[in-house]
């Protein structure tokens, strides 16, 4: 019979191996037909004008994450609205200053422009 430590090892080995055995099964079995125009850089099917290595506004990026950290969030509170009735005081209690930390990092938030989009 396997210790628990034995699992470990055992999660430590094969681990790499389901990432990366799609990867090599792709390389060795599909299509290798390379070609100039499948090369060249598509954004949204138009050719690309210019230097297509351009910076984006750091704005982009930081509404992207407040919006991916209000979503995941946002995926911790649907369990406890489903098991609503059966939660103890202790529980509610802890949702409410789960709730209350979302309100502050979203008035944090707000209050640096992070959220409006120009």
């Amino acid at each position: 019979m396997l210790t628990d430590w034995q699992f470990i090892g055992i999660f430590l080995v094969l681990s790499p191996v389901f990432p990366l055995a799609p990867v090599v099964i792709n390389r060795l079995l599909g299509p290798q037909k390379p070609n100039p125009l499948k090369n060249q850089t598509y954004e949204c099917g138009i050719e690309t004008v210019g230097d297509t290595w351009i910076q984006f506004k750091v704005q982009y990026y930081i509404y992207a994450l407040v919006f991916v950290v209000f979503d995941v969030e946002s995926v911790f509170l649907f369990p406890i609205a489903a098991a609503y009735d059966q939660l103890t005081l202790f529980a509610a209690f802890e949702v409410v200053v789960f709730v209350l930390i979302l309100v502050v990092g979203l008035g944090y938030a707000w209050s640096k422009g992070a959220l409006e989009w120009t």
